[in-house]
């Protein structure tokens, strides 16, 4: 069947294909793409990542070959699969920049050049990017050299780690530009929405460039994410810990709800999911929301041990809130939240639990697990350890749960380092050669417009 794909801010429906949703990104009205349906999957016990991606992928991208599908999931994943199951963690962190945006970034290329190609778009694709830290570098670093495009990156000048930010000012590709902002995440993410939303602006640029994202409010972003949960659950199968069709937690860290919302749709796959329990850091308008169905970004920003999650404007709650309540109710929920700041909806989020980490239990629960078994946490991380724990004794769910391990420790060492006190030994090859490369973007703007105009006129 022909999956098409339609607006959550659309009244009318409109539908469109796989391929233009991934080349456009965003949609015109400001909503994001959402498939019509959800195909269900129930035959990958024992299969291999890739080949569950794949799977997954032509369920959903059904205007892409087969074995042009094939051939972009092997070749970016063949030599450098991203991800790893250890105990109870899926390791999400073993791709290029050792964060789990690899997961999907490592194929976004190869959709976004296709897609291009499929629409006989001859426009260069300017991307445009806002990081709270670790998909600026996942972006870099899988987009440079590609052919017929501009990627420009846009992150917080402070509340990064150190290693984070050496990841996307040494980057090298002539297609690429970094820039720090004077401001938040958020205020990243919200001029870069702006941009998308401005007609009279691209209008400057028609004919030769498209301006698209890589965020997680582009598809060709979120639908990869969705194969780490079945496979997680089919190695969970395989090594004997549950059996098939058995109920299993998800703990995901998480700020702009992208990794999370794979979860659920995965869920609504048929992957058997108990919860789906969603683990923030001090910056909990996620908690509040899942726990009230009240979102407020009426609060001060933290920057936090955890600055991926430093967000209190998150993008893909607008995903489920659609596939719950529909277009009347995501409009008029982010028609509040522009004029108001927050929104109120009551809908069923039963699959959901949620808490949250001060950085202190952040940095606590590091340390613990450090010395109880040896195993090195990153910060993120540590927040959906603490958040499980909380989960477990406040409930007492027994069921089998896997902890989403969103990033290495080796990209935060000052922070592991106080907390287990000694410094980490023999980072990835990836990292550990940062410190041997020049700055090459190290500009702090003001004005993102005004910055996109100087790159690409």
């Amino acid at each position: 069947m022909q999956m098409e794909y339609i607006s959550t801010r659309d009244i009318r429906q409109s539908k469109t294909s796989a391929s233009e949703a991934i080349m456009n990104g965003l949609s015109s009205d400001g909503g994001l793409y959402v498939p019509c349906y959800f195909p269900v999957i129930d035959n990958f016990m024992g299969m291999s990542f890739e080949q569950i991606a794949l799977c997954i992928l032509r369920l959903y991208l059904t205007d892409f070959q087969d074995d042009e599908l094939k051939a972009s999931i092997y070749t970016a994943y063949g030599k450098n699969c991203p991800v790893r199951v250890n105990g109870s963690y899926l390791e999400l962190f073993h791709g290029r920049t050792s964060a789990f945006k690899d997961v999907a970034l490592q194929l976004f290329p190869y959709l976004l050049t296709a897609a291009l190609r499929k629409n006989n778009n001859q426009q260069t694709a300017a991307i445009l990017t806002a990081t709270s830290g670790d998909t600026g570098s996942a972006v870099l670093a899988n987009m440079a050299g590609v052919a017929n495009t501009r990627v420009l990156v846009f992150y917080p000048s402070t509340g990064i780690s150190n290693m984070q930010k050496l990841q996307m000012t040494t980057q090298e590709g002539d297609n690429v530009h970094v820039f720090g902002i004077k401001g938040n995440f958020d205020d990243a993410q919200t001029a870069v929405k702006e941009v998308f939303a401005d007609k009279s602006f691209q209008s400057e640029f028609a004919g030769r460039y498209l301006f698209t994202s890589a965020n997680s409010i582009n598809l060709g972003r979120l639908l990869p994410q969705i194969a780490y949960y079945f496979y997680g659950y089919s190695e969970l199968v395989c090594k004997g810990e549950i059996k098939e069709g058995d109920p299993v937690n998800y703990v995901v860290p998480t700020g702009n709800f992208g990794n999370i919302l794979a979860g659920y749709y995965a869920y609504r796959m048929g992957l058997p999911v108990n919860k789906l329990i969603c683990a923030t850091n001090s910056n909990n308008v996620l908690n509040d929301f899942i726990k009230t169905g009240i979102y407020d970004r009426k609060r001060e920003l933290n920057v936090t041990v955890s600055p991926s999650m430093d967000i209190l404007i998150s993008s893909n709650p607008e995903r489920f809130i659609y596939d719950i309540g529909g277009t009347h109710t995501v409009i008029e929920a982010y028609k509040s939240l522009k004029s108001k700041g927050e929104f109120s909806i009551d809908i069923p989020m039963d699959i959901f639990d949620s808490d949250c980490a001060t950085d202190l239990e952040t940095i606590e629960t590091i340390r613990n697990i450090y010395h109880s078994t040896r195993y090195v946490l990153d910060p993120h991380t540590a927040v959906g350890q603490c958040v499980y724990g909380k989960y477990q004794k406040r409930t007492g769910d027994e069921t089998h749960t896997m902890i989403l391990a969103t990033a290495s420790p080796y990209k935060f060492p000052e922070t592991i380092g106080h907390a287990i006190g000694n410094v980490l030994n023999d980072p990835p090859c990836n990292l550990k050669s940062l410190y041997e490369k020049p700055v090459l973007h190290g500009q702090v703007i003001e004005n993102i417009k005004e910055t996109i105009r100087n790159v690409l006129i």
